[in-house]
């Protein structure tokens, strides 16, 4: 096919069906215009309550906080001025018939009535037990329901409405089938939207599991892997509201998946949030360079975690006489006496901890040096020494040129120490700069980037607390460029963590979220882990170290893998981190990708080795995804003229181009207007129609097949391929 034949693309094919399911759509919006007209009617009466909520909290936050409970009750109130403002779409999207004629509007938000204690609700929040029926009610098990209604709105219109009678008069196995299937044809924007209108069984079923424990969800592309994730979240935070006091942690792929998300859960009326990926994770550290897959996967193993124990617990100093001098005189702490206090400040300590509490045993064996040998000053001047009692009135006199006359008391009088005055002395000796000198020289803090770097650039060392390396192995680490890489920033979490930080402080900010992202130890009340099939095993222990608890949704599709690590399997994805005790959840149902795309999957899964059945498709688009040979010296010109065409017929939508690593640099600076991504950065995310060019070039990538699928399923209507000859 020449560059002019691309013109002959199913454009009509396209519009028809576009223009086909525009009009399908208004005719049944059209069928039922009373239900639109008593919907309106519900969601202006929504809107108004929302309203004058807003406008009783704006005058209540205008009241100065006068105490502690005053300061908690206006978080509490900034909270739900943030779920009402974010509400404005889909204040309300359901409604639900019960068999006894009770009626039931759902929405993103709860609404009371105007008298919140007497009135039934004005709409009720999707997450409450009350709207669960919406989501898993069928004609097998209606739930006591007769009827369930999506309703569509944009802003404060309701657009129309979707009725599905619950006595099994309807055959599909959707939930809400036109709602979803109107939201899928929609175009993409570039940012993915809430899908709490739309959810089917299976991913309600996911959001409301048990928060106990890890949950890992195997989904296949298209099935709603991030939308149940990023619901789950809002739901666990409006579930048990002390997950709001410790926040969620949200971990993403890519910075581009992060902006991708980044208006769910404020649309949700969730800010108890810290979004970040395993690079960003460890506060003031930044990847600096890339690294080779070898060398990323070495680096990614479970061993790394004893190493960096060992290592950190070699630098331990070993137990010496520490000879110390107070105002002029030499005391001595003799070995057994520094022995004993390491031995009892290292027991189940971080190096720093541990540092910090025998610093304070110092303190207290010269506290008590100083006052032993005040305390034989005394006797000798009791067995008649004068020379000695003359030193004594001496120095007493210097220290204090009133005398004992003028009111001295305790050991300056009498040489006998009272429990204040070895508190008085005690605190003298903990703030001696020449004490502190001498302890940070003979057990120095450290900086646990320095600490990393001497051990990763000296073979000797990693012969000795990494065993498991071959010396091939060593040599690939030793041999490194200067600078972070990826694979290093789960090693400085790890080496900060058996240091224990120095300093632990952080932002002192008003916002939990800014709090807890600004503090590399902070431990969270839940985790979401989207692509886990990603992490390595020393990033599955950067989450264990912020979730303590195991709490924890990981989502993910293992037939995607494209990490440089080796598992096939979630058994031997996460199995470093749980062992056995975690759960496992499946999506089935592919809802994104249309039928004619996912029919090209199955020889590409089997490529990849996989050992899933892929997700079933369950709308198609009626497009063909289309193919055209390129000659290499005109693929720019051909991915512009076919970009071009694309974004014409998908105006108001997305479109996106997925090519080999080696061909983005070219293409990217050829064709800066397009987005061109590799299969790994595309992961996550999707467009209206996708441009593929030289499948076979991603095939042969490290874990390419893997790569391939991802590439070949991130089109909600389109798809088209480019093969370079």
């Amino acid at each position: 096919m020449s560059l002019g034949d691309l013109t002959t693309l199913p454009e009509r094919d396209i519009t028809t069906n576009d223009t086909t399911s525009a009009n399908n759509a208004t005719k049944n919006n059209n069928t039922n215009t009373a239900a639109i007209s008593q919907e309106q009617i519900v969601l202006d009466e929504a809107f108004d309550r929302r309203d004058e909520l807003l406008q009783q909290l704006e005058r209540d936050l205008e009241i100065p906080a006068e105490d502690a409970v005053h300061h908690a009750r206006m978080r509490m109130m900034i909270q739900r001025r943030s779920e009402l403002t974010h509400a404005d779409s889909g204040l309300v999207f359901g409604r639900l018939d019960a068999l006894d004629e009770t009626v039931r509007h759902l929405g993103r938000v709860g609404i009371p009535g105007a008298d919140a204690d007497n009135d039934d609700p004005l709409v009720i929040d999707w997450r409450a037990p009350a709207a669960r029926a919406f989501y898993t009610a069928t004609a097998v098990d209606p739930q006591g329901q007769a009827r369930r209604r999506h309703i569509r709105t944009r802003g404060r219109d309701v657009l129309g409405v979707d009725d599905e009678p619950l006595d099994g008069s309807t055959a599909s196995d959707l939930v809400g089938e036109g709602a979803l299937l109107a939201a899928l044809d929609e175009r993409r924007t570039g940012q993915m939207g809430t899908a709490a209108a739309t959810l089917q069984r299976e991913q309600d079923d996911i959001i409301r599991a048990d928060a106990r424990g890890p949950l890992v969800v195997q989904g296949g592309p298209g099935t709603g892997k991030t939308v149940v994730a990023l619901h789950r979240v809002a739901y666990l935070l409006f579930t048990h509201s002390q997950l709001a006091t410790q926040g969620v942690l949200v971990l993403g792929p890519s910075t581009r998946f992060l902006d991708y998300i980044a208006q769910v859960l404020p649309a949700l009326g969730e800010t108890a949030i810290v979004s970040s990926t395993c690079d960003t994770l460890v506060p003031g550290i930044r990847v600096e360079r890339d690294e080779s897959r070898d060398v990323a996967e070495i680096k990614g193993r479970a061993l790394w975690q004893k190493a960096l124990e060992g290592y950190a617990a070699s630098l331990v100093p070993q137990p010496v006489a520490l000879n110390v001098t107070w105002e002029g005189e030499r005391y001595s702490l003799n070995e057994r006496r520094i022995a004993n206090a390491l031995a009892s400040a290292t027991s189940g300590r971080s190096y720093h901890a541990a540092r910090a509490i025998f610093s304070e045993q110092v303190h207290d064996l010269l506290t008590d040096a100083v006052v032993e040998r005040s305390e034989e000053l005394l006797t000798q001047m009791e067995e008649g020494l004068d020379d000695i009692l003359s030193k004594v009135d001496a120095r007493l006199a210097k220290d204090d040129d009133r005398g004992v006359a003028d009111g001295v008391s305790g050991a300056e009088a009498d040489g006998v120490f009272s429990e204040a005055d070895v508190e008085r002395l005690r605190g003298r000796v903990s703030e001696d700069d020449g004490l502190a000198t001498l302890i940070e020289q003979w057990w120095p803090v450290l900086d646990a980037q320095g600490t990393l770097c001497e051990l990763l650039d000296d073979d000797a060392l990693l012969r000795r607390w990494a065993p498991d390396l071959t010396a091939a192995e060593r040599q690939l680490i030793v041999g490194e460029s200067a600078g972070w890489a990826s694979s290093d920033i789960p090693l400085i979490d790890a080496l900060s963590d058996v240091l224990g930080d120095p300093d632990t402080g952080g932002e002192q900010s008003e916002f939990l979220a800014d709090r807890a992202a600004s503090r590399r130890d902070w431990v969270y009340g839940h985790v979401v882990i989207d692509e886990a099939q990603e992490l390595s095993e020393m990033q599955w222990q950067m989450v264990m170290r912020r979730c303590p608890s195991r709490s924890i949704t990981a989502v993910g599709d293992i037939d995607q893998a494209e990490a440089p690590h080796r598992h096939m399997t979630w058994e031997h994805a996460v199995g470093s981190a749980f062992g056995t005790n975690w759960t496992e959840a499946r999506l089935t149902i592919c809802y994104r990708t249309p039928l004619e795309v996912m029919a090209l999957t199955a020889p590409v899964l089997r490529h990849a080795g996989s050992r899933n059945e892929p997700p079933r498709a369950v709308r198609a688009s009626g497009i063909e995804p289309w193919e055209s040979d390129v000659d290499e010296r005109e693929l720019v010109s051909f991915v512009a003229h076919a970009g071009e065409e694309m974004a014409q017929r998908w105006t108001g939508g997305t479109i996106g181009v997925i090519a080999p690593q080696d061909r983005l640099a070219d293409l990217r600076a050829a064709l800066p207007e397009l987005t061109i991504l590799s299969a790994t950065d595309a992961k996550g995310l999707e467009w209206d129609a996708t441009l593929l060019v030289d499948a076979a070039g991603i095939a042969a990538e490290p874990r390419g097949w893997n790569g391939l699928y991802v590439a070949l399923t991130r089109c909600t209507q389109e798809l088209g391929q480019l093969r370079v000859r």
